[in-house]
């Protein structure tokens, strides 16, 4: 089969087209023919080699954790599916080799959920580690209702679906981003502010007793976080992990089909968005990574099937 991968660490000009064998089915495993794979920030830090004390990696490495597709084959005693399914997953493993940048992928059918049909190819495949990230999050937060909440980076795609889940809870939102963002932050439920230097000022004018609780989905932001925060507030960062040293919890999601099933209940009932921002054929994964690099904040970097 044809998959993107890389032999050593290093930025895209690692990344290849190559040939590598089909993935072998186990018991309990499905086969899924992908359709989409979305780009994630933890895609390339890996391939840098960023976060090699943390995970083991065995090259070649064919990079990507999010996935929609059809289910090609199944193992043994795997009753969940069968073959011509639409399905969808967060297939990270302990182990970085096989991933989601290829025609086909095997992954335990426990962490495998049908695709809502509501959504493309490509916005099924954003979703997974997105929506995963953001509930994650927001339940570390233990959100109430008509508490507020600020999210740094409210127009990354982890930000989007936080602010949606966030205003379901009843939570008032006030989200960081750019000025070009402010008006999609607003249609999806929060008081936008612009990130930078005064930023303290500008949440205070909006929450002047504070904020109740803080999603970081950016990075750096800690002392504008302490700054806002009540006392007793809640914070949790999925960027910065010296938030632990401050009463707040680092976020690593892991793979949960309930939670993703969740997720589609929302989709499918109209009551959560995905934005997709550009999609790529799966032999442009550098130039999707270049992408997704830039901090282009307007939704998901997506691939799609190989066009030769």
């Amino acid at each position: 089969m044809k998959a993107m991968t890389y032999a050593r660490y290093g930025g895209t000009e690692v990344l290849e087209k190559t040939q590598r064998p089909i993935p072998k089915v186990s018991p309990g495993a499905v086969l899924i023919r992908v359709k989409a794979a979305a780009v994630n920030p933890v895609d390339w830090k890996i391939m840098s080699g960023g976060l090699d004390g943390l995970m083991d990696v065995n090259f070649p490495v064919t990079p990507g954790w999010d996935v929609a597709g059809v289910v090609e084959a199944v193992g043994f005693d795997t009753p969940e599916f069968e073959v011509g399914d639409e399905v969808y997953s967060y297939g990270r493993r302990d182990t970085i080799q096989g991933g989601t940048f290829a025609e086909l992928v095997a992954l335990p059918a426990s962490i495998v959920a049908y695709k809502p049909a509501i959504l493309s190819w490509e916005q099924a495949a954003a979703l997974p580690l997105t929506g995963l990230t953001a509930q994650r999050t927001l339940e570390a937060l233990d959100l109430r209702a008509g508490q507020v909440l600020l999210i740094h980076n409210g127009s990354g795609s982890v930000g989007r679906t936080a602010i949606q889940l966030a205003a379901l809870a009843g939570a008032r939102v006030i989200a960081t981003a750019s000025p070009k963002n402010h008006a999609r932050l607003r249609e999806l439920g929060a008081e936008p502010v612009e990130y930078g230097t005064g930023l303290v000022e500008r949440v205070r004018a909006l929450a002047p007793d504070g904020v109740d609780a803080v999603a970081d989905f950016a990075g750096g932001v800690l002392e504008d976080t302490l700054a806002v925060l009540k006392d007793g507030g809640q914070q949790a960062s999925i960027a910065d992990w010296s938030v632990q040293s401050h009463g707040g919890r680092y976020i690593w999601v892991r793979p949960d089909v309930a939670e993703l099933e969740r997720l589609s209940v929302l989709v499918e009932d109209g009551l959560l968005s995905v934005d997709v921002a550009k999609s790529f054929p799966m032999e442009e994964a550098a130039g999707a990574f270049e992408a997704s690099m830039s901090g282009h904040g307007s939704g998901k970097i997506v691939l799609t099937e190989f066009s030769s």
